[in-house]
């Protein structure tokens, strides 16, 4: 039969389609709508989740460490240990292959650091807290663990020490990475530092201070000359040092939520004081 003039006839086959193309855009749109929220809560797990579990954990270990020293409970804490360095990676360190000692240079800071050195009486393990960070202008507090693994230091808000170089008030180059963001994120604001700035290393014989001296912007991810004893980049030659002394090494990501290049600061020791 033939529809009358003016009067469009709807097929079966048609509905059908357009309910078909009407459950695939449905479909379509649940699907962006997960994949949004999944990616949202993956970014509160990163920004907000694991600063505030990183932060409280170290706080913890601030804690736990502040007590072992004030009760002389008997724990290996920290002192000159081989092995290699980290690679260049998300944590925010660099490689330090060829890091070792340097020979005892003059100097105010130096002559009362070899008064009284660090001298535990055995090495750090791998991962294990052994001394406490202190920036006063960054409002900064934080552990300082054995080697720059991102799972089992850096990751739990942690500063790392690269395996290989020196100690605290040892000649050489004591030298550390962390997070700029996220899991705590202890050096999110390093780039506040000023030269003249103080920075403070605890252990369980002593606190050494050192001052703020100099800062490299960016650098490679793989610029090993940052860490050595005697500290000088190998990409940028004309930030670091030409003499032996007693360095402190500060190493993180940039720019922020990044890890293509590296941050430096340099501080030079100024003093120690016995516990």
């Amino acid at each position: 039969m033939r529809a009358a003039a003016g009067v469009r006839v709807v097929r079966h086959g048609d509905r059908r389609r357009r309910a078909r193309y009407g459950r695939v855009l449905w479909g379509g749109g649940e699907v962006l709508v997960t994949a949004g929220l999944v990616l949202l809560l993956l970014v509160v797990h990163q920004l907000w989740w694991t600063n505030r579990e990183a932060r409280r954990g170290a706080e913890r270990k601030v804690a736990a460490l502040e007590r072992e020293w004030g009760s002389g409970t008997a724990a290996a804490d920290g002192g000159s240990s081989g092995g290699a360095g980290g690679t260049g990676g998300p944590g925010g360190h660099v490689g330090a292959s060829g890091a070792g000692s340097a020979a005892e240079p003059g100097g105010s800071g130096a002559s009362r650091a070899r008064r009284g050195p660090y001298t535990p009486s055995s090495p750090p393990r791998r991962s294990q807290a052994y001394a406490v960070l202190t920036i006063p202008r960054l409002d900064l507090r934080v552990p300082v663990a054995e080697g720059v693994s991102k799972a089992d230091v850096l990751n739990k808000g942690y500063v790392g020490h690269y395996r290989g170089t020196q100690q605290p008030g040892q000649a050489g180059n004591f030298a550390l990475a962390g997070h700029r963001n996220t899991h705590g994120e202890p050096f999110r604001y390093l780039p506040r530092l000023r030269r003249g700035d103080g920075i403070e290393v605890e252990t369980r014989s002593a606190t050494y201070t050192y001052g703020v001296d100099q800062v490299l912007p960016r650098t490679s991810a793989t610029d090993s000359g940052v860490v050595r004893p005697v500290p000088r980049s190998r990409v940028r030659p004309g930030y670091g040092y030409d003499e032996p002394g007693y360095y402190l090494t500060l190493t993180t990501c940039t720019p922020e939520f990044t890890s293509r290049y590296r941050m430096v600061v340099w501080a030079k020791l100024v003093s120690m004081r016995p516990r």
